[in-house]
């Protein structure tokens, strides 16, 4: 017993004395024109799951058994150097993306992109600082097959998405930070994105298709994994003031630095504020602040903690009419809806690597949130024979969560054809409380515009108490049977509990009650590399998605005391997909996939005769299109990239009020969507980008659901209401002088009138718009420091 402890210490000794035997090794990544690099990735290239990315001023450290490394960086080409014990000073030239380049979504660790069985774009700084985005849709609709649409003239940050999907405000989506999700399962996470701090973007990735075996419900159509930034090693930071003819201001600074080369510091935040923009009632304020502590105590010990604290308020402009959408009339119909939004976010993260096969994270998370609205999409304008009376109606409602989330994660590498498996669990335990009270509004027959209302306290329509838990495990597990080949499975299993308690049970709502959904996941998928610059992958991959608490409790009124839960499903996806990627180094880069999107139970609003939302099962869909992604240099300083799909979005089997829909189109679901621009450097401190952004015709309403006319004998005729679709172009300029950044943005160059969507109001029987800008003119200095 004595011999084979003394055996038991004497190898861990070894292991640990061959992790810290390895060489520290330092550097700066640079451009040709000697700018900092910040993001490149160094890969060793005896251990390829030893890997660092460079910090805000392109510096890195890494500790190596050997020295050799590839140097990485997406718009620049590769390396392949020896490290040197001094400092090393490594220049990467710009090219197109290549396959080497590093993402973290698709398992919350290191992969190159050549070995992720899945469609996913990437976002890198470079392609950040380039773009000069206004807002976070100019930035992921760069991604094939992503539209997110968002009018800078109106949406006040709100916004819609289509990913494999019709334009929506559906939870079908998932934003994640740093890989954790930022709002809790089924409290409507389409609103997370009003609580993030896009200052603090270092990359975007976003990974196309049901991600659930991995990040659990609603990455059905896609996930938005957004990575902060690090600290940088020595101090700076940066200044930034922009304004433009839309009524909007932003300042915004950050700062970082690192201490005894082990405890770095970030700070970054913004306020930005619309005043009197071109659409009436749109005015919004928003402050962002993230403090950010990265603790490297060692080479195998790793402590990061951040923190953001968000206070949002805006207008509620809604959508407006068919006539002043014709007529190019951006009034709104609202003088008083709005929305206020508080969230803080804390997160600690463990990260302890206990040799060079095993490495374990541990991760801590704490939200915040409370969000009060009088909702424009809840008023509704009394109407007599088709009159307005003066009168309508509306609520005023909060909704207030706390989350406490753990979750673990090991990863092993093994020593056979490059196996490795990643084990995780995680739960979830957010209470949450839920009010609405009715709202009575006073409307100017003249104007049609809702001029004022009451508040009928104590009126509830809801009032509850819910405590939502989520609980899961996780496993991937991947191998590399033969070199070229890699092979993928992963499954989650997932269990829901809602334990609903009723505080008006006398008055309204449904009886007390608990809920539990529970899931399993599962993905299967492939990578075959034909060469380091082809190859093609595969994969099937299970989603799914609960109802929302506030879907699943809302019952009609009508339906008095005593009710009982809406008899709503989870909604379960199964998604097929195949794709190829093709490049010339510094040349041209090609990814295309093809996907089938299988759906069942979908959930789906309806806004019935009465102005009244239902939520309902669509019974079976299906969603099928191909995906492209062109990048082409054609000179040193010219390029130009095209980002498209072209897909189908039917019924397979639905029916409503007695009517099929079956084999029909969905709504607000364009088959085309594209995003091109030709991107030209006349000098090396000067950018110029022309973006062209292509949105195909689409249905507003169910096929021959809209009465256009009578016949002969009086029997009204059927059609479908359309939206034609639209183009738009954008204009950037940006140059780099010294220590600033100074750009010019022309959006909407040639005046377009067009909707970010549109949609058949059955209520009022015609199209309601969410207006896109009109031409306006954005500009921005930065300093660095």
């Amino acid at each position: 017993m004595k011999k084979m402890i003394v055996f038991l210490l004497l190898g861990t000794v070894l292991s640990y004395t061959k992790v810290f035997s390895q060489q520290l090794y330092k550097g700066k990544v640079i451009d040709q024109n000697q700018n900092p690099i910040v993001g490149a990735t160094i890969i060793s290239l005896e251990n390829k799951k030893n890997g660092v990315s460079t910090d805000m001023e392109g510096n890195f450290s890494i500790k190596l058994k050997g020295n050799s490394v590839s140097v990485s960086m997406m718009g620049f080409q590769s390396k392949q150097i020896s490290l040197n014990k001094n400092e090393n000073v490594i220049t990467l030239l710009e090219s197109i993306e290549n396959l080497d380049e590093v993402i973290i979504s698709a398992s919350r660790e290191i992969q190159q992109r050549r070995e992720v069985p899945a469609s996913i774009g990437v976002l890198t700084a470079k392609q950040i600082q380039d773009t000069k985005a206004l807002g976070i849709e100019q930035l992921v609709n760069q991604v094939p097959g992503v539209f997110m649409s968002s009018s800078k003239a109106s949406s006040n940050e709100q916004h819609f998405m289509a990913v494999r999907s019709p334009i929506s405000t559906k939870s079908l989506f998932l934003y994640v930070e740093d890989g954790i999700p930022i709002r809790p399962v089924a409290v409507f996470n389409h609103n997370a994105l009003l609580e993030m701090n896009n200052t603090t973007f270092e990359k975007v990735e976003v990974l196309k298709g049901p991600a659930s075996s991995i990040y659990g419900s609603e990455a059905i159509g896609g996930s938005f994994n957004f990575i902060t930034k690090n600290p940088r090693k020595d101090f700076g930071g940066s200044l930034n003031i922009q304004a433009n003819d839309l009524g909007i201001s932003r300042y915004e600074i950050e700062g970082s630095t690192t201490a005894n080369e082990k405890y770095g510091f970030y700070v970054g935040g913004h306020y930005i504020e619309r005043n009197n923009g071109p659409v009436g009632h749109s005015d919004y304020e928003k402050f962002a602040i993230t403090f950010k502590n990265v603790n490297d105590f060692s080479e195998t010990l790793k402590w990061t903690n951040s923190v953001s604290y968000i206070d949002y308020r805006s207008d509620m402009s809604g959508s407006i009419s068919e006539q002043n959408f014709q007529d190019g009339n951006y009034e709104s119909d609202q003088t008083f809806t709005e929305r206020e939004a508080k969230a803080l976010r804390f997160r600690s993260t463990l990260e302890k690597t206990w040799n060079e096969k095993n490495k374990t994270s541990f991760n801590f998370i704490y939200r915040n949130n409370i969000m009060n609205q009088i909702p424009s999409y809840r008023i509704r304008q009394n109407r007599v024979g088709g009159v307005l009376t003066g009168t309508g109606s509306g609520e005023i409602n909060s909704n207030e969560f706390r989350s406490y989330v753990g979750l673990i994660q090991h990863k092993v590498n093994f020593d056979f054809a490059d196996a490795s498996l990643v084990v995780g669990a995680t739960a979830d335990f957010s209470p949450q409380d839920y009010v609405a009270e009715t709202i009575d509004v006073i409307v100017d027959v003249a104007s049609s515009k809702n001029i004022g209302y009451t508040l009928n306290s104590g009126d509830y329509i809801l009032n509850y108490e819910a405590d939502i838990l989520n609980y899961a495990g996780y496993a991937q597990f991947e191998i590399s049977p033969i070199d070229a080949l890699k092979l993928t499975a992963a499954v989650r299993v997932d269990q829901f509990d809602y334990d609903y308690n009723n505080l008006i049970e006398s008055q309204a709502g449904v009886v007390d009650t608990k809920v539990s959904y529970n899931s399993v996941a599962p993905k299967f998928g492939f990578n075959y590399n034909i060469s380091k610059s082809s190859g093609f992958y595969g994969n099937y991959a299970k989603g799914f998605t609960p109802p929302q608490t506030s879907t699943l409790f809302r019952n009609s009124r009508n339906s008095g005391t005593g009710a009982t839960i809406f008899d709503l499903n989870p909604a379960k996806f199964d998604n097929y997909e195949v794709g190829g990627y093709f490049s010339i180094p510094s040349r041209l880069k090609v990814d295309v996939a093809l996907y089938r999107l299988n759906g069942t139970d979908r959930l789906i609003s309806i806004r019935d005769t009465s102005g009244d939302f239902q939520q309902l099962n669509a019974g079976e869909t299906r969603s099928e299109g191909v995906e492209l992604g062109v990048n082409y240099q054609i000179l040193d300083n010219l390029s130009v990239s095209y980002n498209g799909s072209y897909a189908t979005h039917k019924y397979l089997s639905f029916f409503d009020n007695g009517v099929d829909y079956s084999n029909t189109d969905m709504q607000t679901a364009p088959n085309y969507i594209a995003m091109s621009n030709i991107k030209y450097k006349p000098i090396s401190d000067l950018t110029l980008i022309l973006e062209h952004e292509q949105i195909g015709s689409y249905n507003t309403s169910f096929e021959n659901q809209v009465v256009v006319g009578t016949d002969g004998t009086g029997n009204d005729i059927f059609g479908t209401s359309t939206y034609d679709g639209h183009h738009v172009f954008n204009f950037t300029g940006s140059y780099t002088f010294r220590d600033f950044e100074l750009w010019g943005q022309v959006l909407n160059i040639f005046d377009e009138l067009y909707a970010v969507r549109a949609s058949y109001n059955v209520w009022r029987g015609e199209n309601s718009y969410s207006i896109g800008n009109p031409r306006a003119f954005h500009f921005g200095i930065k300093y660095n420091f």
